[in-house]
């Protein structure tokens, strides 16, 4: 299996998994919005709902960038 191929499955990975967390906390903003500011997990006070969100949506955003560079690239 070749790097390329390998990079391939793993940025849309991440831009899959990163776009449900997103889209997750956005629907939460939507019909929860006071909860925004509380920790997403009960284990720890850290991340919160709303940054989870931005992290999430950075990722997304970047795998998918990154995603259609190698894509669109000639293969040797």
């Amino acid at each position: 299996m070749s790097k390329r191929r390998i990079l391939l499955s793993l940025t849309l990975t991440l831009f899959v998994f990163g776009f449900a967390g997103w889209f997750y906390i956005a629907e939460n903003a939507v019909f929860h919005p006071i909860t925004l500011h509380m920790p997403l997990t009960h284990f720890y006070k850290y991340p919160h709902e709303d940054t989870f969100g931005a992290i999430c949506f950075l990722i997304s955003f970047v795998s998918f960038f990154t995603y259609n560079l190698i894509r669109d690239t000639k293969q040797p």
